[in-house]
């Protein structure tokens, strides 16, 4: 496809969102461009709202208003706040917020150490979680990471780099999700549901 120089952008710029790939992004910035009018014009106002009005927590990565920060997690007093849940995105925040069992503080890496999208270490909020963990009096911490390659070497990193700490650490129980069916999990579900077996 014969694309000019802004579209070309548009079309990079797309192309860097999860899920995204450059046929994707094609498809987007063409009916973008069709729909100039109505979806274009919505689009910017939109983006031009969101840089106006929200950002992540300076403290924690949440997201939240850029006249709360730190934000409502961060300075509610009724929060525990000698646990600390570390996530990968703010997404993951609200996921875990929306199921009502943690009352602790969080820390959002904004990401996890991927070689193939080079991002490293010093690419993720390490050096802020270590400053917290000066700061503040946290005896646990939640990995509550996801269960991909990337994300155990994340996890592994922080274990290491704790590891001459008096911090707890602990990572999200894994297993067979509600529903679902053993013949359709693979051999490291199985196996971490059987490690992680509860009494019954």
């Amino acid at each position: 496809m014969k694309t000019f120089p802004p579209l070309e952008k548009l079309i990079s710029c797309l192309g860097k969102f999860p899920g995204i790939g450059r046929r994707s992004a094609e498809r987007i910035a063409v009916k973008l461009v069709i729909k100039r009018e109505s979806l274009l014009s919505e689009l910017i106002n939109a983006l031009q709202r969101v840089g106006e009005t929200i950002s992540c927590c300076s403290k924690c990565g949440a997201l939240t208003t850029v006249d709360k920060d730190p934000c409502l997690l961060c300075t509610d007093s009724s929060r525990k706040r000698t646990v600390l849940c570390v996530v990968e995105n703010p997404s993951d925040i609200s996921l875990i917020e929306h199921s009502g069992g943690y009352h602790g503080l969080y820390h959002a890496l904004m990401g996890k150490i991927s070689p193939m999208n080079n991002e490293g270490v010093n690419d993720l909020r390490m050096k802020a979680l270590m400053q917290r963990l000066r700061d503040e009096h946290i005896e646990e911490i939640i990995l509550a990471l996801n269960t991909d390659v990337e994300s155990e070497a994340t996890a592994s990193f922080i274990r290491d780099m704790l590891s001459d700490t008096h911090i707890k650490i602990s990572r999200l129980a894994t297993g067979l999700p509600a529903g679902s069916s053993i013949a359709y999990s693979d051999a490291i579900t199985l196996d971490r549901a059987i490690k992680g077996r509860q009494c019954f």
